[in-house]
């Protein structure tokens, strides 16, 4: 009986044991942690946003896919379907040649709310294996990379019957489901990391 007792608590302790990153994103692990300031100079740890979902879309305004995006209206729209409270968005640019100033313009020019992180020398990025401009990760309140890919089916603009899959992804953690698409090929122009 001792012996089950034993089992029973080292099988909590190892079920409430804190969740750490891993080195390398990949759905169902730990996200990798990272800290980067924004446009504005504020830093931001992903550890700060435990408790809530996390999407993280990488981006680069020279792009022509994330340029459509954004006329589109896809990311604002995605995001404003979102309670603030539950859900937190973070544009990534790990674009060698950009910085502060380019992503406040960027900000500026689209109107858009969410605080774009400054990566320039790209580790972050190489961390999530981010391979392009938008490549969209879905991070679980319990900091576990649940969706990796593009942020939807619809590379060219011209599917009729059009998926969200950050949409879908956020939905399923929101209302404590399986997120039906974990991984999607994602689409766009190659991230510019620093050679």
């Amino acid at each position: 009986m001792k012996q089950v007792f034993k089992a029973l608590a080292v099988t909590a302790a190892f079920v409430s044991a804190p969740v750490f990153a891993a080195d390398t994103a990949e759905v169902g692990k730990p996200a990798p942690a990272f800290t980067l300031k924004d446009e504005a100079g504020k830093a931001h740890s992903l550890s700060e946003y435990k408790g809530k979902v996390v999407v993280l879309e990488w981006a680069n305004p020279e792009c022509p896919f994330v340029k459509r995006h954004y006329e589109a209206k896809t990311m604002q729209n995605t995001q404003k379907g979102f309670d603030a409270k539950k859900v937190v968005w973070l544009t990534v640019d790990s674009s060698a040649t950009h910085d502060a100033k380019s992503a406040a313009e960027w900000k500026k020019k689209e109107g858009f709310s969410q605080p774009v992180l400054i990566d320039t020398d790209g580790k972050v990025g190489k961390s999530y294996a981010a391979k392009t401009t938008p490549h969209m990760y879905v991070i679980d309140a319990q900091g576990v990379v649940r969706y990796a890919g593009a942020i939807d089916n619809d590379p060219r603009g011209k599917e009729a019957n059009k998926v969200n899959y950050v949409q879908t992804a956020v939905d399923a953690l929101l209302n404590g489901k399986q997120v039906p698409t974990a991984t999607s090929e994602p689409y766009g122009c190659s991230v510019k990391y620093k050679s």
